[in-house]
């Protein structure tokens, strides 16, 4: 299944600094995401355009999952030549990730 099954997005970025909070539907979905949405798992889904580290930090208490891409922004939005590259972008593009289905 797709990430976007069971979960939406909501992305941010500052310089070449991009952050994507993974936000599960339902309550029950949030263990399937912690498990399966790993930083290890956003770096790869994103290889070729994230440069840097990818940190996740868990947010339980509103069944969520946050992403601090670094050096994912081509040198930051107004320094990048890509076609839109920035957060709203990654947030979409971070629901195309396949996961097991629950």
């Amino acid at each position: 299944m797709k990430l976007r099954d069971i979960a939406h997005a909501r992305a941010g970025d500052k310089g070449n600094t991009a952050n994507i909070s993974v936000i599960a539907f339902l309550a029950e979905d949030y263990p399937h995401l912690v498990r399966h949405v790993t930083a290890k798992r956003v770096k790869a889904h994103f290889a070729g355009l994230v440069r840097g580290g990818v940190a996740r930090y868990e947010m339980p208490n509103i069944e969520a999952l946050n992403f601090v891409l670094q050096e994912a922004l081509g040198g930051g939005v107004t320094r990048s030549l890509a076609l839109d590259p920035h957060g709203k972008s990654l947030s979409s593009a971070i629901l195309e990730m396949e996961i097991p289905d629950r």
